[in-house]
């Protein structure tokens, strides 16, 4: 008996020190991520990266994330969930994957272990969403540059502007230092297959938050499509000028820059193309905004200061992470229930009542900082 005690007391640390990684790996794999991501075109990099950006994992700047992994344990364990993910969670088929990014010998094995160790419950869910999200096309099989045409495509097209022969890139169109490709002009971005124009624009919002000044804008979407605006706060207040990508469109996006380089992206659209962090987009229901934060969260009472937007995240997926949601409540014909959550009171986003409600958001924000 006592010598299964003290076989139990020499293996204990080595089963926990199986769920770490060691410092070397960690410097290893973050360096070989970051080498693979800024070659713009690997297609596992492509992958996690736009999984990065959909979870929210990655933060709003998921560019930089991707180029410093080892600063951030969370956004690591995601990459290399996604990694796993990539690898339609096989161990081999990943272990393949390590080694063609040229991950160290020592520390292949190690780092197989650990990311199947932590992803192995999540394994059949993983390959499902994979699946899923090539079929619906939400993340490109193929990686090609696409950068964003005029919104009118029809005109874009009868004047026969193709892209042909573009340079692979990683989906963002925006260097890693934030300065835009130079591969293709905003102009000629419109494919046509028999005589129909086909939407190439990139609809990421990456390619903003790594941009440092107005300029970049306007370089990037095309002077035509980009406006100077007054803008107002979720509350009706001056905010000052904002630039307006695709004014007055179902795409309409606004951009504050600020002067300590930080901006402000908000969307207030429905029927929006973009694609944006954490997934979020006005006309969400409430329920979907719980499920991406991983918790419920307070909300202020409408008709009221700061009526409908996020108090706090408690905690959540979008905790400090520069989300800011207003929600607005289709169904307020019924006075007794809309007066439960209008006022000068907070409400959880966990009430089964706000579904009657049919609370959705309204606007969303997206905030970076230095």
């Amino acid at each position: 008996m006592k010598r299964i005690l003290y076989l139990l007391v020499l293996l204990l640390p080595v089963a926990a020190s199986a769920q770490k990684l060691s410092e070397s790996a960690v410097e290893d794999i973050s360096t070989k991520m970051a080498a693979q991501f800024l070659k713009l075109n690997d297609p596992a990099l492509v992958f996690v990266t736009e999984q990065m950006s959909r979870s929210g994992s990655g933060g709003l700047e998921v560019d930089k994330t991707m180029q410093d992994l080892k600063k951030d344990p969370a956004a690591l364990d995601a990459a290399l969930k996604f990694l796993y993910q990539y690898s339609d969670c096989n161990r081999q088929t990943l272990i393949a994957n390590l080694r063609a990014m040229n991950v160290n010998s020592g520390n292949v094995f190690p780092l197989a272990t650990y990311i199947v160790n932590n992803n192995k419950d999540e394994s059949k869910a993983l390959v499902e969403e994979k699946a899923e999200l090539y079929r619906i096309g939400a993340i490109p099989k193929q990686i090609s540059v696409m950068v964003a045409p005029p919104d009118n495509q029809n005109q874009a097209a009868a004047a026969g502007a193709v892209l042909q022969g573009a340079p692979p890139a990683n989906a963002t169109g925006v260097t890693p230092e934030g300065s835009t490709s130079a591969a293709s002009p905003a102009k000629e971005t419109i494919n046509t297959a028999a005589g129909m124009p086909v939407d190439t624009r990139n609809w990421d919002v990456r390619n903003v938050f790594a941009m440092m000044k107005p300029d970049q804008l306007l370089e990037f979407y095309g002077k035509e499509n980009v406006a100077l605006r007054d803008a107002v706060d979720f509350e009706g207040n001056d905010a000052g000028k904002a630039w307006v990508v695709y004014p007055d469109t179902e795409n309409e996006m606004e951009v504050i820059f600020y002067k300590d380089s930080t901006k402000a992206v908000t969307f207030s659209k429905e029927e929006s193309k973009w694609r944006s962090p954490f997934g979020i987009k006005p006309g969400d229901p409430i329920d979907k905004v719980n499920k991406v934060n991983g918790r419920g969260f307070r909300v202020n009472g409408f008709e009221w200061t700061h009526g409908g937007t996020v108090d706090s995240w408690e905690g959540g997926a979008m905790d400090k992470k520069g989300v800011v949601i207003l929600f607005r409540a289709v169904n307020s014909g019924d006075p007794k229930l809309y007066d439960k959550f209008t006022g000068e009171k907070k409400f959880s986003s966990n009430d089964a009542s706000l579904k009657k409600l049919g609370v959705i958001v309204e606007k969303i924000t997206f905030r970076t900082y230095q």
